[in-house]
């Protein structure tokens, strides 16, 4: 078959990989006919175990007090490991574990997976149940420990065995295995090893040809997630991906608003084919206010250097319309007067009773300019405030800062921890000026909405 399994079982303080650790694991080495290797051994998890896991497992804080650490039998998991399929009862829980574990050393551990839950549903449809211990029963496996990693591994190897010797030929055999592997797919042109070496961290993402050209940028707060998730979705765009990407190339960022940025500029700076949504590069049209001879408030457009106080800026003189209209809808506000119509009677908000006659002079402007006034907060893209923003670093040595002057965003940099936050004037000359994006405004101020407990300096 040319396949090899890495049938895995481990035991651990809890269910949670982000705070539990494990405290045993068992590795049997099958090649589809017959066991090959084995690895196992209680580790140190380096905190204690809850004594009703210990009921369960068997396995109390004495046991593994002079056992090893993960990172000391690490490399013996990778090697034993190396070419084969990763295989568990209930999969997704044993290598999260291992994972996590091996992510707190700063390595990315990926394995194609396949579930002997799954498969045995293929291969014994029917049964009650497909839990480890009622499969164990209904095959009359010889296990001496339950709950102990080597015998539940030897369990699921038998398990597996039984599934595949049912196939009676080698392509339903192979089917069957493709069927339940949780495989994802790379480029052709991308190496496996690409892939492994991408880190579980936050940041901004290139996909490239053989020739370097960017093809598409992306952003996440867990770069080898997502990519991996490119890889396994369907569509055109995967599709282009498939074809051309040959090299993956990031930037640590450490922060989301960060990559949030990050991604918007270098959009804008190299037009990726494959991105979806072309970031606008210019935003030459503005939001003005301003108040008629007859004392009525109103919104209007023009272009953004002939407007001195705008309120927000668009792409093209459309969007800023429809803007307007939003605003208009959402308050009660005039077409003919926020100059969307032209009439010179009525406009067809008062006909439908969205407007209150302002537009004939029915409402006086003092109640008229009660809604409008409440229209601006909503209609403001730029900042009142100037301030800095404090966000985490890409080490734990390190923040970022994130400059906002003069009603705008004026750029990032990273600072050592070291350096005092109350030096206003250190902090600009820091920060890197970038040109004006007012994208990148309305991503900071999405972003301060949803997170209340971010850090800012005002200035």
């Amino acid at each position: 078959m040319g396949k090899k399994f890495a049938v895995i079982d481990i035991e651990t303080t809890g269910g949670m990989p982000g705070r539990d650790r494990i405290t045993e694991i068992a590795i049997l080495i099958f090649d589809g006919k017959k066991i090959i290797d084995s690895f196992q051994s209680l580790i140190n998890p380096e905190r204690s175990i809850p004594p009703q896991i210990s009921r369960i497992t068997g396995i109390t804080d004495e046991m593994v007090a002079d056992a090893p650490y993960f990172y000391e039998i690490a490399k013996q998991v990778i090697e034993i490991t190396e070419d084969c399929i990763f295989v568990a009862h209930n999969v997704r829980f044993d290598y999260n574990f291992i994972v996590n574990e091996f992510k707190s050393l700063g390595y990315t551990y990926s394995k194609r997976k396949l579930c002997t839950v799954r498969l045995a549903r293929k291969a014994f449809p029917g049964l009650q149940s497909y839990s480890l211990g009622k499969l164990i029963n209904h095959f009359s496996i010889d296990v001496q420990s339950r709950h102990r990693a080597y015998d539940d591994a030897l369990a699921a190897s038998i398990i597996l065995a039984k599934a595949l010797e049912l196939q009676s030929t080698k392509k339903e055999l192979l089917k069957m295995i493709s069927d339940a592997v949780q495989l994802t797919a790379i480029p052709k042109k991308l190496h496996i090893d690409t892939i492994k070496s991408l880190p579980m961290e936050c940041g901004v993402y290139y996909f490239k040809d053989d020739a370097g050209n960017i093809l598409y940028i992306g952003k996440s707060i867990n770069i080898y997630k997502r990519i991996k998730q490119h890889f396994s979705s369907k569509g055109s765009k995967t599709e282009k991906m498939f074809e051309h990407v040959a090299q993956i190339d990031y930037e640590i960022t450490g922060s989301e608003i960060v990559s949030l940025l990050l991604e918007s500029s270098e959009i804008k700076k190299h037009q990726p084919p494959i991105n979806r949504i072309q970031k606008n590069a210019e935003f030459p049209y503005a939001l003005g206010m301003r108040t008629d001879k007859s004392g009525y408030k109103q919104f209007y457009i023009n272009k953004m250097d002939k407007i001195d106080d705008s309120l927000a800026f668009y792409s093209s003189r459309k969007s800023a319309l429809n803007h307007i209209k939003r605003l208009s809808e959402s308050f009660d506000l005039c077409l003919k007067l926020n100059n969307i119509e032209k009439n010179t009677q009525s406009c067809f908000h008062y006909t439908i009773g969205k407007c209150f006659g302002a537009c004939i002079g029915e409402e006086p402007p003092y109640m008229y300019n009660e809604r409008f006034d409440m229209s601006i907060d909503m209609a403001k893209k730029v900042f009142e405030e100037s301030m800095i923003i404090l966000e985490k670093g890409r080490t734990s040595e390190e923040k970022t800062i994130i400059l906002i002057e003069k009603g705008h965003y004026r750029g990032y940099s990273y600072i050592d921890n070291t350096i005092d936050t109350s030096n206003i004037s250190m902090l600009r000359k820091l920060i890197n000026q970038v040109k004006f994006n007012p994208e990148a405004d309305m991503i900071i101020r999405a972003y301060i909405d949803s997170n209340e407990h971010i850090r800012i300096i005002q200035l």
